[in-house]
């Protein structure tokens, strides 16, 4: 990929990003802070927890969630700036703690998941694997290795849109006729597969990253 195509893409990211971030603020801050539509799809599965705990940890959630999405996009633009070094490194520690938290917030929510036990496990499957690729992609550059970073880096920010991809198709899967719970499971399952999946097709086929494991900066 040319220089002027990956400044576009990323560009196009960044953008992409922002744009979601203001929708699930507006959401889930403005349009319904109390997340009943959302709940209204649980039946009784928050009755053993305080509702208003729950909210709580959803809206911390919802923060990092949008801190990592934002950060991530912002140190793909400015990696490769020499004058953005410092501020792509600490930028870079705020993407780690941002995941490690929504992560465990997640955590805590999983057992209460639309759908039960069966998506339940799912949610906490991602809630290991995605803090494992972001730790990874944090080992990576400390060893210099900085194409092996790139890499763990974008399979760790593919897992910034899973919400994004459990929504849609769990929309998709409503409007072909199926229950909302069905649904939600199939946008689910959808979403820890395409997160496996897309990153490896945007590293082979669209940004080219090289094989090699023995790139080094000095």
């Amino acid at each position: 990929m040319s220089k002027i195509a990956r400044k576009r893409l990323y560009v196009g990211l960044m953008c992409f990003s922002t744009l979601y971030l203001l929708y699930i603020v507006y959401f889930n801050f403005i349009y319904d802070p109390q997340a009943s539509v959302f709940l209204g799809h649980k039946g009784d599965q928050v009755h053993e927890v305080r509702q208003s705990l729950w909210i709580a940890v959803l809206h911390g959630h919802i923060l990092f969630a949008c801190l990592a999405l934002l950060s991530g996009a912002y140190n793909f633009f400015t990696k490769q700036k020499q004058a953005y070094r410092m501020i792509h490194r600490w930028n870079g520690y705020l993407y780690f703690i941002s995941v490690f938290l929504v992560s465990l917030s997640s955590g805590y929510m999983a057992p209460y998941s639309t759908g039960g036990r069966v998506n339940s496990i799912v949610f906490n499957l991602i809630n290991i694997i995605w803090p494992l690729f972001t730790l990874i992609a944090v080992i990576m550059i400390r060893r210099k290795q900085v194409i092996d970073h790139q890499r763990w880096m974008i399979r760790s920010y593919s897992f910034c849109f899973t919400n994004s991809i459990i929504h849609l198709l769990t929309f998709i899967s409503t409007m072909l006729g199926g229950s909302y719970t069905l649904s939600y499971t199939v946008g689910v399952y959808g979403a820890l597969i395409m997160n496996l999946l897309i990153p490896e097709l945007v590293i082979r086929y669209i940004i080219h990253l090289p094989r090699q494991r023995n790139k080094r900066v000095s």
